[in-house]
């Protein structure tokens, strides 16, 4: 494996621990808590999918003339992640992509989805990502994270934007929290299957045969550049930092609730 990324991998793994081992997952208990625990990671998964397309945008050529942009060989690993996580199939063999089968799964576990689909209005016009934000949630949690993300898009560094994907993302799921979804599965299937099958594609698919392409990229875009690898350092690990507060954030919000139950 590249030396970089290994000595990346070794710095970030303190941190990575920290939100693998975050308390929110011991307090997801039942379909309450689920629910909200959706309302927050929804913004994650869409800010995952415009990261996503900001790296084609940089990495390929999208405009019309068409001209060749890059290398063959990062056209192909971004191209063949775009492709399955913005056209996966769903349970029914429908196309799907990874963000509108989570809110088919937000939908069926009976989580608010007024939130993210008044979030996604403002952006279909063309409302900056800022002000739709501020527009629709006032959640710090959710707010610094997408910012963060944003920021990294804007910065129009593709291999900053292709570490922050590899490095700070979706294959933070961990297996305990698999776990805790099983059994509300097993209690009550017809409320979680699509949640359910939305993390064994986002296993099967994102957590290994996307990672390893991403890990291509990044070390095509940085190469042996010791300056990338310290920036690249920097924006992952800012990354990271902003997970764990958006997890904070989902931590609150459950405990508000029991609190509220109680009382």
């Amino acid at each position: 494996m590249n030396k970089h990324i290994e000595q990346l991998q070794a710095n970030i793994e303190p941190l990575r621990q920290e939100i693998i081992n975050h308390k929110v997952y011991t307090q997801i208990n039942d379909i309450e808590d689920l629910q909200i625990f959706m309302q927050h990671h929804i913004y994650a998964v869409w800010d995952f999918m415009s990261l996503l397309k900001a790296l084609q945008n940089n990495l390929t050529c999208t405009q019309v003339p068409w001209t060749p942009k890059g290398s063959a060989e990062t056209r192909y690993l971004i191209n063949e992640i775009v492709v399955g996580e913005e056209c996966d199939v769903d349970l029914d063999g429908n196309r799907r992509s990874h963000f509108e089968l989570y809110l088919d799964a937000m939908e069926q576990c009976g989580a608010d989805t007024k939130r993210i689909n008044a979030f996604i209005e403002k952006i279909q016009s063309n409302i900056t990502v800022k002000e739709s934000l501020s527009l629709t949630t006032d959640d710090k949690g959710i707010n610094q994270f997408v910012n963060g993300t944003f920021d990294v898009i804007q910065s129009e560094k593709d291999y900053l934007q292709a570490a922050v994907f590899t490095f700070g993302r979706e294959d933070l799921i961990p297996s305990m929290f698999i776990s805790i979804v099983n059994d509300i599965y097993q209690r009550i299937p017809s409320s979680v299957s699509v949640f359910k099958y939305y993390l064994e594609r986002h296993i099967e698919v994102d957590g290994d045969h996307h990672s390893h392409l991403a890990l291509e990229m990044t070390s095509s875009l940085c190469g042996d550049d010791v300056s990338k690898w310290n920036e690249v350092e920097q924006a992952v690990t800012a990354s990271l930092k902003q997970r764990i507060k958006l997890w904070d954030s989902v931590y609150e919000a459950i405990q508000l609730k029991n609190t509220v139950s109680m009382n």
